[in-house]
């Protein structure tokens, strides 16, 4: 078992439910999102979107929209691909079934040939006001030759599907982007063939679009003499999107500034650059004014990133004794009409280093194509991966159990990896560090009652309600591939401390956080600790935040930063004190002679210097990605007149390693388990299979989820294992609850409804979808 690390200090207040430090601002309304920024003598741009999933553009009439009063400039894909714009970046982490790079349509920020999605721009309009851009926007006509088109993830891998992007295309494998497999096929045919018992399930992950609270929007600014650019967004990572919209720009990163104030959520689908920030910029250059752009929530459901969409198919063998002992997964993965940053790596990348699950599978084959279809680009989404191989795992596994008759949880137990096993390395190569599966299982279970369930279900009964109840364990990779931050701490002579990081607040409590992990080594008051992200003119580097990554290794990188601090200011206090270093000691904030009285504060040492503050950098490496996991319990009633389902009871325990801020904490749990809820019970995006019209293009017809829809959440943490990859002991949060509510709530219903004989229903599991499976229809 590790231990807790040394760095952290006399817990003064780590672990302390701190109120967070960046509410006062944001509820007197002192916060700046993106739409909250004006710059002087700004114009106003409108997006003129196909409204057909795959049509080529023969000719774009701008006349009469040029002609409109206020309206400055009607740029078109023709103009951008004449101003030597580049398309869009992608990561190039896996490769076609013949081995050769991913080919894929190119991305420009506006298209000039062929529109691939509903909602895909093809020309924009630049005016004084946002009102005379729409009208404007009204007489662009566009004249569209309307090609077949493919949204149906299995109908796009057929030979004879339209094509997205010939060059894609194969006539073994349709409209593929990209190839994943990981495993010995014949070892685990061997296996299969001594199997017991073998159960089979195809599960459909379905797709969802984040909705982030803040909208989407842009702000291009142009300096003609300097020749460089200025982008205000809502981003997760400024870096990241900088460097996207210097490569659409074809410009240096150097000549980008990328600036995010507040960002109002985020979810993994604002992690990189979109197309309208670097057209925002070029459009800034040829009108020579700022150019700002915000789109309405109707137009988001079109041209956001989306989430999800994936289709598995997994069998999972068992000897005589039902111990787990091989697994083969084919899944397909929908990218949409483009690659969005990471929309070739998801489907295969952190979720992939997990695919058995908590259970110790020796053998698996792990198969994943990912297709292009004529929908919106798919993209990470919160768990980015890791949730939708969670759920394929622990449906399996709880199908299993119904199949052979047994306890879940029995089944569970018999097949967990065991501590004594730790660390553990898995059947793809994966170095689980810890965990202790078993001992979170039962927690949930006693936190949930579950010896107690058979009289709520006959309770249930009695009202002509089925209830059903559900269990699921998780545990994902988290942090990323970006294991290391850097931080620039001044300490400043009115007694304040501002730490700039790379990081980026959206919504889940870093300044405070961070704050506390200066303040408890620093022994300060973390009131005193101002954070600074968002700005790529001030922060040198950075990987955003994603991946649940924030803490782990932004906040490992704030305490090498405090650290760094004391040692600087002990070197100040000896010159100041005409003392060794070596004599003097640090305590509250104050340097003090061992042994004497005379002492020097660490602000008073702070006035002396140059600006009168103490300046200085720091970086700090995590030397591994975390492995936080949980448990997670539902239950569900059942109404059989109308098949709605009714979560009544919800419970989580996470192993988070060390726990910085347990409200916080308890907070990110609580968001992620209703995200992971709204997908399983509501949330579905849907386009017409004969048309590519999306069916969904609004709330009235996409169904999120609501404060009724919730039960009371009730969630506890297992600090006994935390890790030794930072010096926190922190694993990763941001996620987790996502990843475990999915599966808790889905094996819940498919409880109610044993009785019925149901064994599978796919997402969302509306009241609808349950009444025909009931009734038969």
């Amino acid at each position: 078992m590790n231990t807790a690390p040394p760095q952290l200090g006399s817990n003064r207040w780590i672990g302390k439910p701190l109120r967070r430090l960046e509410d006062d601002r944001l509820l007197r309304g002192e916060a700046r999102f993106t739409d909250d920024v004006s710059i002087a003598n700004q114009t106003h741009a409108l997006f003129v979107r196909s409204p057909h999933p795959h049509a080529r553009i023969r000719a774009i009439s701008c006349d009469a929209a040029r002609a409109m009063p206020g309206v400055l400039a009607v740029l078109t894909g023709a103009d951008a691909r004449d101003d030597g714009l580049q398309p869009m970046p992608f990561m190039h982490l896996h490769k076609r079934p013949d081995g050769s790079p991913i080919v894929a349509a190119p991305r420009m920020p506006l298209t000039c040939d062929v529109a691939r999605f509903v909602g895909d721009a093809v020309a924009m309009v630049i005016a004084e006001s946002r009102n005379a851009a729409k009208d404007a926007a009204e007489l662009v006509d566009v004249d569209y030759e309307p090609l077949p088109a493919v949204v149906d993830l299995e109908d796009a891998g057929r030979s004879d599907a339209p094509r997205v992007w010939t060059p894609a295309f194969t006539t073994e494998q349709g409209n593929i982007a990209a190839y994943y497999r990981m495993g010995d096929a014949a070892a685990v045919d061997e296996a299969f063939g001594k199997a017991a018992h073998v159960t089979r399930i195809r599960v459909v992950n379905n797709r969802v679009i984040a909705h982030p609270l803040e909208v989407r929007g842009a702000i291009g600014e142009y300096d003609a003499a300097s020749k460089n650019f200025t982008i205000h967004a809502p981003v997760q990572g400024v870096h990241r999107a900088r460097a996207d919209a210097a490569a659409a720009l074809g410009v240096p990163e150097n000549t980008v500034r990328m600036i995010v104030e507040d960002l109002g959520g985020g979810f993994g689908s604002r992690a990189y650059g979109f197309p309208e920030n670097a057209a925002v910029a070029w459009a800034a250059k040829r009108v020579g004014r700022p150019v700002k752009w915000l789109a309405d929530r109707a137009e988001l459901f079109l041209c956001d990133v989306h989430g999800r969409d994936q289709l598995w198919d997994a069998e999972l063998a068992l000897d005589a004794t039902h111990r787990f002992i091989a697994m083969r997964v084919h899944a397909l993965a929908n990218v949409g009409a483009y690659l969005s940053f990471y929309g070739a790596s998801v489907p295969a990348m952190s979720g992939a280093r997990a695919i058995n699950g908590c259970y110790d599978i020796p053998l698996v084959i792990h198969e994943v194509r990912m297709l292009f279809t004529h929908t919106a680009p798919v993209d990470a989404y919160r768990g980015a991966g890791r949730p939708e191989v969670g759920y394929l795992v622990e449906r399996l596994v709880h199908k299993t159990a119904l199949e052979l008759g047994i306890d879940p949880a029995e089944l569970k137990r018999r097949n967990f990896v065991r501590p004594e096993q730790m660390p553990y390395r898995n059947p793809v190569g994966s170095l689980y560090e810890s965990g202790d599966f078993d001992a979170l299982l039962q927690k949930a279970m006693t936190a949930i009652d579950w010896s107690g369930f058979e009289t709520r279900r006959e309770e249930s009964a009695s009202r002509g309600r089925l209830r059903g109840r559900g269990i699921a364990n998780y545990i994902e990779a988290t942090g990323s591939g970006l294991l290391t931050e850097e931080v620039d701490f001044a300490v400043r002579a009115d007694g304040r401390v501002r730490i700039v990081c790379g990081t980026q607040s959206m919504g889940q409590g870093l300044w405070t956080s961070f704050a506390q992990v200066a303040a408890e080594k620093l022994e300060i008051d973390p009131s005193r600790v101002t954070i600074f992200e968002g700005d790529t003119a001030i922060v040198r580097s950075g990987g955003g935040s994603g991946g649940s990554r924030s803490l782990q290794v932004g906040g490992n990188a704030v305490l090498a930063g405090a650290i760094a601090v004391i040692q600087r200011g002990k070197e100040l206090a000896a010159r100041k004190l005409e003392a060794a270093a070596g004599d003097i000691e640090y305590a509250a904030g104050v340097y003090r002679i061992a042994g004497t009285d005379r002492s020097v504060s660490l602000f008073a040492l702070a006035a002396d210097e140059p600006q009168r503050e103490i300046k200085l950098s720091a970086a700090a490496t995590a030397s591994g990605q975390t492995w936080p996991n949980g448990c997670q319990a539902a239950e569900i009633e059942i109404d059989l007149d109308t098949g709605a389902a009714h979560l009544v009871r919800m419970v989580a325990v996470d192993d988070i390693g060390t726990v910085i801020n347990p409200m916080i904490a308890h907070g990110q749990i609580h968001g992620g388990m209703v995200q992971g809820i709204g997908q399983a019970l509501l949330e579905n995006v849907v386009y017409d299979r004969e048309t590519g019209q999306l069916l969904t293009g609004s709330f009235l017809d996409y169904a999120m989820p609501r404060a009724s829809h919730i039960p009371s959440l009730s969630t506890q943490f297992d600090e006994s294992l935390p890790t030794a990859f930072n010096m926190l002991g922190a694993k990763g949060v941001g996620e987790s609850g996502t990843h475990g509510a999915i599966p808790a709530v889905v094996n819940a219903v498919i409880d109610a409804l044993k009785p019925h004989g149901i064994t599978h229903l796919d997402m969302p599991l509306t009241s609808e979808k349950i009444w025909r499976a009931i009734n038969h229809q």
